[in-house]
């Protein structure tokens, strides 16, 4: 399945037949069905949408297919070009548009693309309004401007400093601390636009850029999820350079994956752990993540006298508790830092910056600031489905086999255990339950994961 139509937007690789691929027919026709629900849904005549992309292969081509037809509808664009995921949602609000749409496949490989939609607030649309969209997309009943009412189309180039300077305002955020520790960075930016993005923003910060696939050619030098295994590079890097740090970001740069100054992985589940301690030190309040991130952000809470809430996988969910419960910071362990002092997005350049000053007045090395940490390991596996494979059934009766151990069924169902927890919930995206669990060490980890896949295997 090479198109992926979800709420939140839709993806696919590059080329093919339409509704199998992202063809430049699905590409007219969802920026269509965005811009016609967003004329039916605003009670004014002239819209504005905000759009930007990161630097894959297909974004200028997706692009101007996306502008071209907005324009068509009669919407005014406002294109920030190369751009970040979290440029464009602070840029929304920053310009009072409608709404916005950035292009970008996230982590995926280079033959991948997609449209990701935004609200008025430069956040992503709700699960009720994507469904929406979907619909208009499936029933094609689009109404095009004519010729005196074609939308207009503008550049702004002034979105990262904005972006820079809102971060750097923030009362969190002590510039002066980073500064005086002149600390030597190592960037990773898998040559796409956090290689513009980050080292404005440390440059600011008084820090010294060591650049690593930092052209934003889209030409991706790995894998381009930010995971141990594809970042070798950087890791050795960090080393030769004798430098502080390591920053890994992915290519829409909503993940933050750091490098201690021995080469070692910080950890991508510790990045909001460790952002989170240094907010919660200064502001009790509620820390939120998703059920398959790890317990060390509820340690790291309760050792602040904070409370920390677990939602559904998935931003959108994310934000939504985290607005319930007024958190102080929130965001995934995928290395997804939300502080809704800024925005309420994944946003690597406000992790780079917050970290940095939670590094500098802790007078720490990242390696001592991460041995501080509770130890945890995770644990990834799943288990292929065969269409006689009743998942819910199975979810029901896992729940009703662990009904005396603290169980929430929030999305799928997830078993917490005194000292680790599983949590199984079927894939949006493919054919699989995925089978995430957390432990004290690596071993026990992957161990519980298969003890749970013979449990299945025992019920199907």
């Amino acid at each position: 399945m090479s198109l992926i139509k979800s709420i939140s937007g839709i993806r696919g690789t590059i080329g093919g037949k339409v509704n199998d691929n992202l063809t430049p027919l699905d590409v007219v026709k969802f920026a269509s069905a965005f811009g016609t629900w967003l004329q039916n849904n605003k009670n004014k005549k002239d819209l504005t949408l905000v759009i930007g992309r990161d630097a894959r292969i297909s974004g200028q081509m997706v692009s101007s297919l996306v502008t071209a037809t907005l324009q068509g509808l009669g919407i005014n664009v406002v294109d920030l070009g190369l751009s970040t995921t979290p440029t464009v949602e602070i840029m929304v609000p920053e310009l009072r548009a409608d709404g916005g749409i950035i292009l970008t496949a996230s982590h995926n490989p280079k033959q991948w693309n997609a449209l990701k939609l935004l609200n008025e607030k430069g956040e992503f649309i709700s699960g009720e309004n994507g469904a929406e969209v979907l619909a208009l997309a499936e029933s094609e009943d689009f109404n095009y401007a004519e010729v005196d009412d074609l939308g207009k189309y503008e550049t702004r180039d002034d979105a990262f400093d904005i972006h820079i300077q809102q971060i750097l305002d923030l009362p969190m955020v002590d510039v002066e601390a980073i500064k005086a520790k002149n600390f030597k960075v190592v960037l990773d930016a898998v040559n796409s636009t956090g290689g513009i993005a980050i080292p404005m923003l440390l440059d600011r910060l008084g820090c010294e850029t060591i650049k690593l696939y930092c052209e934003p050619t889209g030409h991706f030098p790995h894998n381009p999820e930010p995971l141990k295994e594809h970042l070798g590079d950087i890791c050795e890097l960090v080393k030769k350079e004798n430098a502080d740090l390591g920053v890994v970001v992915d290519p829409d740069v909503d993940r933050l994956a750091l490098i201690d100054e021995k080469g070692e992985m910080f950890g991508e589940e510790y990045t909001l752990v460790a952002v989170a301690d240094y907010l919660l030190k200064h502001k009790n309040g509620a820390a939120v993540s998703n059920l398959s991130s790890s317990r060390a952000l509820k340690d790291v809470a309760q050792a602040h006298n904070s409370e920390y809430f677990a939602s559904a996988v998935g931003e959108v969910n994310v934000v939504t508790l985290m607005k319930e419960k007024n958190a102080v910071i929130g965001g995934e362990g995928n290395g997804g830092i939300i502080y809704p002092e800024l925005h309420y997005g994944r946003d690597s350049l406000v992790g780079v910056a917050l970290f940095l000053t939670h590094l500098a007045k802790e007078n720490k090395t990242v390696s001592e600031l991460r041995a501080g940490y509770p130890g945890y390991f995770m644990g990834k596996k799943k288990i292929e489905l065969t269409p006689e494979i009743d998942v819910d059934a199975i979810l029901s009766r896992m729940e009703k086999e662990y009904e005396n151990e603290e169980v929430s069924t929030v999305d799928g169902v997830k078993i917490d255990f005194e000292t680790n927890w599983v949590h199984l919930r079927k894939s949006n995206t493919e054919p699989i339950i995925r089978i995430y669990t957390e432990a004290k060490s690596q071993e026990e980890a992957d161990k519980l994961g298969d003890d749970i896949i013979a449990k299945i295997k025992s019920l199907i």
